[in-house]
């Protein structure tokens, strides 16, 4: 689980990839699509989509001389549940801040509405 996780966020952790995950979000792609909007080779585009595969974030199908990418959401999935631990911890805290600023906030307005009676 835990090298399934290293490589998914090593996926992830490259914009090019991102965009093209962001891509198969609309349907299945050639690599030809995939590489179209970046200024690199097919070989380049390959590499970028083989780390995608390693993770599991793709599925690539070959038709003849076409590779055809999709989107595999599994892994997207369990580093989301990963993620929603430190989510939930930091919803927590600024909830806790929040709070602390309003009790701080009353007090404050308590103590103006002593000194304007006084």
């Amino acid at each position: 689980m835990e090298q399934a996780l290293d490589d998914i966020f090593h996926a992830l952790g490259d914009a090019t990839r991102r965009r093209m995950l962001r891509e198969l979000a609309f349907g299945e792609r050639t690599v030809s699509q995939l590489a179209a909007p970046f200024d690199m080779s097919l070989a380049a585009a390959s590499k970028h989509i083989k780390v995608l595969e390693g993770a599991g974030l793709i599925r690539r199908d070959v038709k003849g001389r076409t590779h055809f990418c999709t989107l595999e959401p599994g892994p997207l999935a369990r580093a989301h549940e990963w993620l929603e631990f430190y989510e939930r911890f930091w919803t927590g805290r600024l909830d806790e801040l929040e709070r602390l600023l309003r009790e701080e906030d009353g007090h404050e307005a308590r103590t103006r509405e002593r000194g304007e009676e006084q």
